[in-house]
């Protein structure tokens, strides 16, 4: 590695292969063992985590300790540390011992950080899954001579945050998306004009059906580009298939999605980024009269359990993650059932239930169901679930935050589109400053009508 290598891999930023740090840290060995037991990758010492080269004195004696470190994982770690300028570079290549040890404890890389594993589960994982995963594999059928457009790559690279002056056969590389001159898998399938020229299955489903059975289908589609663009074609036609409400306040009118986009986000994400691109299976979306299912091939990913879900993540697909959490599709590692349930919660809509079996996980959001077709419902803004909810916890003066906290949310825009601007243009609800909406000692009362109404909501608990 050179200066010009360096100042490339540091544009880059932090992620899936990359980590910054200072100066030498005791959590250093950790580090590597997460690299080693994923599919390699560098560490920098002597860069802030902002990408500022702070750099490291004494590299001679600072190597030994780290090549101690590395000796001292169960088993060793080969490891290369070489010196660029006053940066000491470590670089885990792809180890074929998995998995590591260091200190008695596992780690794995995921995303932009390393999370512990206990020894069965990443035994377990690697027991399943194999020493490469199906993403990490070299495609044969992608020839980055012929295939790799000016056009893919300008797209790709906006969408991954690459500077605009790096080759891309070298961001590629240090990317871990490109080995030894062939693409991944991952890398096919991101930089894809049809992903089924590479995996066939690797396409999505999505089908609308008469009812609640499969009987009759409405209308069918299949979603084959590269997996970014299938992931938003997937959600604009989820969202033209589902109903939206249009909610009145003060400053107009907003649409109202029936069920959280959010939360649709997350759960098709994690079918995407978490199947088995070994099953000959596709994701399938299927909606439903009463409600809309996402199914996933492969069953959960080796080392999780049915009751782990919302409390811990161990991705199928470690480097598809890690380019996914790079590009913004995924928020927090770990986090994405915990987000969906939350989400839920804060709409008003049912949580959706999670069903496991060997070979498919499917995640199932409840729909709201007219009764009767001469029945209209009750679209004013005082009947929303949310709305009655405000209602029912105000009492006296309340400041957004106390609201909130009072409620049991989270997400503050969600409270104002929500809650709060519906309860306004109701009458509901009242400003103690009308004439400064943004003012920071803005509270919130009810009115002679959102009393009455939290009088009727309360006679009938």
């Amino acid at each position: 590695m050179n200066s010009k290598d360096l100042s490339e891999l540091i544009a880059l930023g932090e992620g899936f292969t990359t980590e910054f740090k200072r100066s030498e840290t005791s959590s250093l060995g950790r580090e590597i063992c997460a690299f080693a037991n994923a599919t390699g990758g560098v560490i920098l010492i002597g860069v802030e985590d902002s990408g500022e080269i702070v750099g490291v004195a004494d590299h001679n004696g600072l190597k030994s300790r780290v090549q101690a470190t590395a000796r001292s994982a169960d088993p060793p770690i080969a490891i290369d540390v070489t010196s660029v300028d006053s940066v000491l570079c470590v670089r885990v290549p792809e180890q074929h011992g998995k998995p590591y040890s260091f200190g008695g404890r596992f780690f794995m890389r995921e995303g932009a950080n390393s999370q512990q594993m206990s020894r069965e589960e990443i035994r377990e994982f690697f027991f399943k899954e194999g020493l490469i995963r199906f993403d990490e594999m070299q495609c044969g059928d992608f020839h980055i001579e012929n295939d790799l457009t000016n056009e893919k790559w300008a797209k790709f690279s906006q969408r991954a945050r690459i500077p605009e002056d790096l080759e891309p056969v070298s961001a590629l590389e240090n990317l871990h998306l490109l080995k030894v001159g062939e693409m991944t898998n991952a890398g096919a399938w991101l930089l894809a004009d049809d992903i089924t020229r590479y995996t066939l299955q690797a396409r999505v489903i999505c089908a609308v059906f008469r009812g609640v059975t499969k009987t009759h289908i409405l209308d069918r589609r299949e979603f084959d580009a590269d997996l970014f663009s299938i992931f938003e074609d997937c959600m604009a036609y989820l969202q033209s298939r589902l109903n939206t409400a249009l909610i009145p306040h003060a400053l107009g009118r907003d649409e109202r999605l029936e069920l959280p986009e959010g939360a649709l986000r997350e759960a098709l994400v994690n079918a995407i980024v978490h199947r088995d691109y070994r099953s000959t299976a596709n994701v399938q979306v299927h909606v439903f009269r009463d409600r809309l299912e996402i199914v996933t091939p492969g069953g959960l990913p080796a080392g999780m359990r049915e009751e782990d879900l919302g409390t811990k993540s161990v991705p199928r697909n470690p480097l598809l993650f890690g380019m996914f959490y790079r590009m913004g599709l995924v928020e927090q590692v770990g986090s994405g059932i915990r987000r969906i349930r939350e989400l839920c919660r804060d709409y008003g809509v049912t949580e959706p239930t999670i069903d496991v079996s060997e070979n498919w996980v499917t995640t199932t959001f409840a729909r709201q169901v007219e009764h009767a077709a001469s029945q209209v419902p009750d679209k004013s803004p005082a009947s929303t679930l949310q709305v009655k909810n405000l209602i029912r916890s105000l009492d006296g003066e309340r400041t957004r935050a106390e609201i909130l906290q009072s409620l049991g949310l989270k997400d503050r825009s969600n409270l104002t589109k929500e809650y709060v601007q519906p309860a306004l243009a109701a009458g509901l609800i009242e400003m103690t400053i009308p004439d400064k909406p943004r003012s920071s000692k803005q509270k919130y009362r009810l009115t002679n009508k959102g009393r009455e109404l939290q009088e009727r909501i309360r006679q009938t608990q």
